[in-house]
This record gives C-alpha cells, sequence and structure tokens, in this order.
C-alpha cells in the first residue's frame, strides 16, 4: 500500500522533520503573469500577449502533476512519513494545518525553502518576495510530509525533497527563522511582517 492511501495529517511527531517535494510559489507567480496579460488583453484586445518567456511559472499553474513520484521513492525506500498532504492552499497555511491536527508546534527556515530560480526572477518582476510566494502561493500540489528524524539518510537520495523545518511542543507555535535569523510567528498568509 502506498503512503498517501493511509497516512493523516494529525499524526506527525514532535522532533519530526518537515519536508516538501518540488520547488514552491511558481504557480502563484504563473498567475499573477496571466492575470495581468487578461487585464491588458480586456483594454487592448488587439494587444498581443507578452508572457516574457515565463513558461515555467505558468506552466507551473496551468499543468500542475501529481507527485507520483515521490509517493513511490518514499514506498521504495520504506520511509513512512508520520504526517502528509497537498500543498494546495500554500506552505504556510498546510503546515498550521498539520500542527493544529497534530497538536504540535513547527519551526520552518527560509533559507531551505526550495525555490526555482525561475519563480525567483519572475516574483522580482512584480516586485514580491520569492518567498512570500513560497509559503503563501497555492496550487502547486507538491506534498507536504513529516518524517521520523531516523529516516534523514534515506531522503538524501531523492534531490526533488527538502527538509524545510521540524516539529516542535505545541507550546513553542509555528515559527519561521529568516534568512536575516529573526523569528516571525507563521500565519496563513506567509508570516506577520509581510502583512505589516
Amino acid at each position: 500500500m502506498s503512503p498517501d492511501k493511509y497516512v493523516k495529517r494529525s499524526t506527525a511527531k514532535k522532533g519530526d522533520l518537515i519536508c516538501v517535494s518540488g520547488d514552491l510559489g511558481a504557480a502563484y507567480v504563473g498567475l499573477l503573469f496571466l492575470e495581468r496579460e487578461k487585464k491588458i488583453f480586456r483594454e487592448s484586445p488587439n494587444v498581443q500577449p507578452d508572457l516574457e518567456g515565463e513558461s515555467y511559472v505558468i506552466g507551473r499553474l496551468l499543468k500542475p502533476e501529481a507527485r507520483k513520484d515521490i509517493i513511490e521513492f518514499l514506498a521504495k525506500e520504506s520511509i513512512v512519513p508520520t504526517s502528509m498532504m497537498d500543498i494546495s492552499d500554500g506552505l504556510s497555511s498546510e503546515i498550521l494545518h498539520i500542527c493544529k491536527d497534530s497538536n504540535l508546534g513547527c519551526v520552518l527556515y527560509e533559507d531551505k525553502l526550495p525555490v526555482a530560480e525561475e519563480m525567483k526572477k519572475a516574483a522580482f518582476k512584480f516586485e514580491i518576495d520569492p518567498t512570500a510566494c513560497a509559503l503563501s502561493g497555492g496550487e502547486d500540489y507538491e506534498l507536504l510530509f513529516t518524517i521520523p528524524q531516523s529516516e534523514y539518510d534515506k531522503l538524501v537520495l531523492n534531490e526533488e525533497i527538502s527538509v524545510v523545518g521540524y516539529m516542535t511542543e505545541p507550546e513553542q507555535g509555528a515559527h519561521i527563522i529568516t534568512k536575516g535569523g529573526g523569528k516571525h510567528a507563521i500565519t496563513a498568509q506567509g508570516w506577520n511582517h509581510l502583512a505589516k
């Protein structure tokens, strides 16, 4: 039986590693490009769309792929995640679900979040922070899962999986450690200082 058939989001354990597949935020940025082009088209129907070579981020939005490869890898390596879910509403929102349902806190590390270079460049065109896209952009349909620390050595065999943090005592809440070393509470929209 493959892990996605029976792994819940309520069974993470304190100390578990938080893992994500693929890269995050690209589908959200792809949506921004399409919305911009739609607005231009409405105002000037004769203007040709200019997607500026953004095929990666637009493809991530229009052609999301279920990560069967990750499920197969976990099964092959006998790694049984302690919790798992799709990232459809953004990493920050989904990790808060796992925290709530498992009655735990978590720590994420900004510098561990997997973001594609194409997404970074595209986000800068909109003058938005790639980290914000990775945390709160949805529709990537990557996997978020937790595993015991003892399984870490098996994970390094797969470059499509990133360890982005770990589960903590519930009293510690859900936080992200930024590249600059700051600690911020995670909200469903990302983290607090983005909302200010």
